[in-house]
């Protein structure tokens, strides 16, 4: 059996959403972690997520990596594609949105596709172009001041037409609400008109699902997870897939639990305040690192000390001002980089001592990881919040695995985490 969707993640945390929004729908899916070996054999599932580390790296870089990805979910058979990225829309003028999207579109030799970040089951929803986050313009949110990606303009047309020679074009709410048809017609005047991408207005899942079945049409999707809900629908009315009992089940895995905490976003950092007051927690200050060659081995040593008894927490989470003063003082590159890699080698430390129940918080400090334990392909399991489900790894290390998004969750989101995971 050949998978039906191939999809292409532009991080871990994304991948792992988007994931488990294909789960929920009945679809069986895998998500394998960085391109492929063009050899890499072909899992028997319904859709296959390949998660990249892209989203910040130079826009060439991103490019070649994705349409690499591409070439080998166009081997595996997969009919139909997907180009995941952040429902905040993390991305700067140059990319790495557009020139990704442009370059797919390219290979696959499509001539339109949508672009739809919205995730309205988080807050992030889009009107009139322009991505609100709850109640909130993108622009007047803590994301303006992302350390990586700021967003400092809400309508979507505007920068994505910033970030490609394609012309950009705009699906109302209204006429998203008239039906299908009414899409499909939307879709032709906008193509009519010289543009091959359309931005989609939504505001709530029921407008998802409205869009959901134009999609059949398109060779690729792009947007965050929420756009894929009417996408196992499709499917299953080709009769392609029938339905899925058990398709986020994985086995439990056994062990002491870790929380790693990279992401600087408000919801991360309440999340880490509200777990250090119950459990043992490190906090790692990025200049502190640039000085001192002893303080991952300090990190680790003190973990070890403490998983034995229950969870553990390390932590570089930081307020904005603070993460000000560092990038003035180490540069906004290297002191992401500084964190990603002391998270990275402590995980591999810890894994190797023992830990076998993870938590990571941060697509830079999940993809970091990740990729320093060696792990290249992840189970998908039940959600613990919206976005973000358990998974398990497939090979070794066998870990049970949870890998967060900034943005996702609830303030209790580890406590939880730690309780679901399998």
């Amino acid at each position: 059996m050949t998978p039906i969707l191939g999809c292409i993640a532009d991080d871990f945390t994304g991948a792992t959403d988007l994931a488990n929004t294909l789960v929920r729908g009945g679809l069986r899916t895998v998500q394998l972690l960085g391109v492929p070996n063009p050899n890499s054999p072909i899992p028997d599932v319904d859709a296959v997520v390949v998660a990249l580390k892209s989203r910040t790296i130079p826009a060439t870089d991103a490019v070649a990596q994705s349409t690499a990805t591409l070439d080998w979910l166009r081997m595996t058979g997969a009919r139909q594609f997907f180009f995941k990225y952040c429902s905040t829309f993390d991305s700067t003028d140059e990319g790495n949105i557009g020139p990704v999207i442009s370059s797919l579109m390219d290979t696959l030799e499509t001539d339109f596709t949508i672009a739809c970040p919205a995730f309205p089951e988080t807050g992030r929803t889009i009107f009139k172009g322009h991505l609100f986050i709850g109640d909130q313009l993108l622009s007047n949110t803590h994301m303006a001041d992302h350390p990586l990606t700021p967003m400092t303009d809400s309508n979507l047309v505007g920068v994505l037409q910033r970030q490609t020679s394609r012309r950009v074009g705009l699906v109302q709410h209204s006429q998203i609400e008239q039906g299908a048809d009414r899409i499909r017609e939307a879709f032709r005047t906008l193509k009519a008109e010289g543009k091959s991408i359309a931005i989609t207005d939504a505001v709530t899942d029921d407008q998802l699902h409205l869009i959901g079945p134009v999609l059949d049409d398109l060779a690729l999707v792009t947007g965050g997870s929420g756009i894929a809900i009417g996408l196992p629908a499709n499917y299953r009315r080709a009769g392609l897939i029938s339905e899925t009992l058990g398709s986020d089940y994985v086995p439990s895995v056994a062990g002491p639990s870790l929380v790693l905490s990279g992401s600087c976003s408000a919801a991360t950092r309440e999340q880490v305040a509200r777990f250090e007051k119950s459990w043992p927690s490190h906090r790692l200050d990025p200049l502190t690192l640039a000085a001192n060659d002893d303080a991952v081995c300090r990190a680790v040593e003190w973990a070890r000390s403490k998983v034995s008894d229950g969870p553990a927490m390390i932590y570089a989470s930081a307020p904005p001002e603070d993460v000000k003063r560092t990038q003035d003082a180490l540069g906004r590159a290297e002191a992401g980089a500084l964190v990603e890699n002391a998270m990275a080698l402590i995980a591999r430390a810890l894994i190797g001592h023992g830990v076998r129940r993870l938590v990571v918080a941060g697509g830079e400090t999940s993809g970091a990881v990740v990729n320093a334990l060696g792990i290249k392909g992840l189970r998908i399991g039940a959600q613990i919040d919206p976005g973000v489900p358990g998974t398990m790894t497939i090979g070794t290390p066998e870990l049970a695995l949870t890998l967060k998004s900034g943005n996702f969750g609830t303030p209790d989101f580890f406590e939880k985490a730690l309780r679901a995971m399998p």
